[in-house]
């Protein structure tokens, strides 16, 4: 270890912070009128050695007709670029084929490693370790920000989020590249085709978070076929027979268990193979917007804000909780409205029985759907503010918190009214009826949102900047001041939680009730090929291009699949009870019909948690695999313990 530390910071030391190769990676854009004081403190850290607390990477300003403005381009040299890549704990492929943590002094053992083949880093890579270095710029011994006296700082403070958090810094982004984005688009989304993604070249540009959603989307499509396939003819020939969808529901019970296992395999193969699956987990920074009176951390001894736990959970409890009740009373109200709007329709239909007064038996349905769109949009931002109003000092647990809001509201505000039809007033034509329209409708919706809007501005977008620009001018200098101009007004994505959000309430139509209306599985899959292209034309653009964030899984939204797939199974127990075939079955007592389906569904669970227990989550190999490794490294410690202890000795 003593070794490889000096090896290290001899590494460090020797590194240059100029190189005439500049490849510019990432844009830091500062607002206009910031202070010179402030600019030539903040480069300065940004080139200082990293001895100095400095991030020992490569800054220039972007030049534009105009002269200077305040964009600079960021980017670093080959050697810190690897060294970084071990700080971050990078896993790279070994020449054995074996996935290893990249350190420096090994770099030679990797593949396609070579001292000349500067692409042995994806770009995404190389971004994801200057964003690391650039967040981990911390203030030493200064009070302030150079220039702005009320932006205070203490030893520690992440220099990048106070400046954010100041209005100094507008924003920092990594920069596309325009060869490979052309390419990545043609093979991802410039053809229609049947095939799979290219999910590897999506890693390598938008890094894994990105990566697993599509390969999470692309799988829960193919996952769908079979009940779609099922459904059709089940549609077809069983339309007004209940009797017959006993097997339907009990083959969506096996199917909503296999397909998440599965899919946990899948994923291991995948993060496997992209690395961050062997990534050791960092230690969590406090948040950007966490705030609170300075204090000693007890863990890492920085001094730091500090906020009363207590605090956070009377805020919780008292506020947020009761918040989350009012508007989940809101919505019961509102789904009380519909019920009224439908008896409405109903009977205007019986005293009229025209074409018109059909259609207008699917307008309550319609509008509801429409409703609950807009309250999932309008509660979706109350949740955010409360969620940061409670103050939570790390970025995973402000996430749980949000989602946790996000899930409860949504999934009362979609499914209430279903599970009213379903189980108080037992109306299974109201039920695929509203069914088939919440479904269709919220569909069209997010394909609008997702697919036309997105195009809409983007076309306009391109059209207004082809305009400002001169296509005469071929200065590469120009050319790329154009390209950061038309890049740093482009949208910010921010992130995958709306499009999981939305998978999760698919799945919940799919598992939930769709024995009741067989297709609503076609219309997912129909919806989920569109969504694919959709969503890679928004990546490739209509947004900004993210940072890359390296995962292991899809995290939280794992448990929600899960727990709505457990749901699933006493759904569709129930409707199998409630049809009248089971109940010819029990003429005398009800109370062996309930007590019956209580039964199954008890069985049913256990065989799902077996299932969960007997497929395992990895596959044989990559646990062979993964055994080996921690075998190594336990290993390798003990040998440089007995290095250690005999050099002790010796003196």
């Amino acid at each position: 270890m003593a070794g490889k530390t000096k090896e290290m910071v001899e590494s460090w030391s020797f590194l240059d912070t100029a190189e005439s190769n500049f490849r510019p990676l990432v844009v830091i854009e500062l607002s206009k009128g910031t202070k010179e004081e402030t600019i030539e403190w903040f480069t300065k850290r940004i080139v200082d050695k990293k001895a100095n607390g400095g991030a020992q990477l490569l800054i220039k300003p972007l030049v534009t007709e105009n002269g200077v403005e305040n964009i600079y381009l960021v980017g670093a040299s080959h050697l810190r670029l690897l060294l970084g890549a071990e700080a971050v704990g990078l896993v790279k492929e070994c020449s054995d084929n074996s996935m290893r943590t990249f350190t420096y002094s090994s770099r030679k053992t990797f593949k396609h490693y070579a001292d000349d083949n500067h692409d042995f880093l994806t770009m995404a890579e190389c971004q994801y370790i200057i964003k690391h270095e650039l967040e981990n710029l911390r203030a030493k011994d200064e009070k302030m920000i150079p220039g702005y006296p009320q932006a205070k700082l203490y030893p520690g403070k992440s220099i990048v989020r106070r400046l954010l958090t100041s209005g100094i810094l507008v924003q920092i982004f990594p920069l596309h590249d325009r060869e490979e984005l052309k390419k990545l688009s043609h093979s991802w989304y410039g053809r229609v085709k049947i095939g799979y993604q290219p999910l590897d070249d999506i890693r390598c540009y938008f890094g894994e978070t990105i990566a697993l959603y599509f390969g999470f989307l692309e799988y829960f499509t193919f996952a769908l076929i079979p009940m779609a396939v099922i459904g059709i003819p089940y549609y077809v020939f069983a339309w007004e027979d209940y009797d017959k969808y006993v097997m339907f529901a009990t083959f969506n019970l096996l199917w909503s268990t296999v397909i998440l296992e599965v899919w946990k395999r899948m994923c291991a193969i995948l993060t496997y193979r992209w690395g961050t699956l062997l990534m050791k987990r960092q230690f969590e920074e406090p948040r950007p917007g966490f705030h609170g009176v300075l204090g000693i951390n007890p863990v890492t001894g920085r001094e730091e804000p500090m906020y009363s736990s207590i605090k956070r959970q009377l805020r919780i409890y008292l506020v947020s909780l009761p918040f989350v009740c009012l508007c989940l009373y809101f919505s019961l109200y509102v789904m009380m409205i519909y019920f009224d709007l439908e008896q409405w329709a109903l009977d205007y239909h019986k005293e009229n029985e025209s074409n018109f007064s059909s259609l207008m038996l699917y307008v309550p349905s319609i509008i509801y759907a429409v409703v609950i769109e807009i309250m999932n949009l309008i509660y979706r931002y109350a949740a955010e503010f409360l969620t940061s109003w409670e103050n939570h000092r790390l970025e995973s647990s402000y996430q749980n918190h949000l989602i946790l809001k996000v899930l409860v509201f949504n999934f009362l505000n979609c499914f209430a009214s279903l599970f009213y039809i379903a189980f108080v007033m037992f109306d299974m034509k109201l039920l695929r009826q509203s069914l088939a329209t919440l479904l269709i409708t919220s569909q069209i919706l997010n394909q609008f949102a997702e697919s036309l809007l997105p195009y809409w501005l983007q076309k306009r977008y391109d059209r207004r900047m082809r305009k400002r620009m001169c296509p005469t001018k071929t200065d590469m200098d120009l050319s790329l001041a154009d390209q950061v101009n038309m890049e740093k007004e482009m949208g910010t994505y921010l992130g995958t939680f709306d499009d999981y959000l939305e998978l999760f309430l698919q799945f919940g139509y799919v598992s939930l009730f769709s024995c009741v209306y067989p297709l609503a599985a076609v219309f997912a899959v129909l919806n989920n090929i569109t969504e694919i292209y959709s969503d890679a034309l928004k990546m490739c653009r209509v947004y900004k291009r993210p940072f890359a964030e390296p995962t292991a899984n899809i995290g939280v939204w794992q448990l929600a699949f899960e727990t709505m797939s457990v749901i699933s199974v006493v759904t569709n127990c129930i409707l199998i009870g409630m049809s009248p075939e089971v109940d010819a079955l029990f003429p005398d007592s009800k109370m062996d019909l309930v007590l019956t389906v209580a039964l199954v569904e008890h069985l049913l669970l256990a065989i799902k948690f077996i299932m969960a227990f007997v497929i395992p989550d990895k596959p044989r190999d990559i646990q062979m695999k993964l055994a080996k490794l921690e075998f190594e490294s336990l290993e390798a410690l003990k040998q440089q313990q007995m290095k250690l202890a005999a050099e002790s000795l010796k003196e």
